[in-house]
């Protein structure tokens, strides 16, 4: 990725953080947060990840709302950016904060079993 590129991307982050927060007032937005942009070299697209807190009905219901306000999105960028082109808006969900978490819960049950294990070898 170009320095361009990634700069580009960093500034439809922050904007688009920020609108989420102050403009977009669907009620199906729930506690969204931009985990990364990634821009095409042309810088026609932007691929929009996003993490949903909350159940997988929360995160469809959420990136349905998204999708839903992508155009206006992309208006509100094309007023606070100076670019010649808006990159068209793709709003994905991110699973790396799932896995952070599943993992988290794995090796939490892991320790537990290992301190259960442990507990009843000292016992005998």
């Amino acid at each position: 990725m170009s320095r361009r590129t990634e700069q580009v991307a960093l500034e439809v982050q922050r904007h688009l953080g920020d609108l989420l927060l102050t403009e977009v007032r669907d009620p199906r937005v729930g506690f969204v947060t931009i985990t990364a942009v990634e821009v095409s070299p042309d810088l026609e697209h932007a691929r929009v990840h996003v993490s949903v807190l909350g159940e997988e009905s929360d995160e469809k219901l959420s990136l349905l709302a998204l999708r839903k306000a992508a155009g206006f999105l992309r208006t509100e960028l094309g007023k606070r950016m100076r670019l010649r082109t808006v990159p068209q808006l793709r709003f994905e969900a991110d699973p790396t904060t799932k896995q952070a978490i599943r993992i988290g819960q794995l090796l939490h049950e892991a320790g537990t079993a290992e301190d259960d294990e442990g507990d009843s070898l000292a016992d005998r």
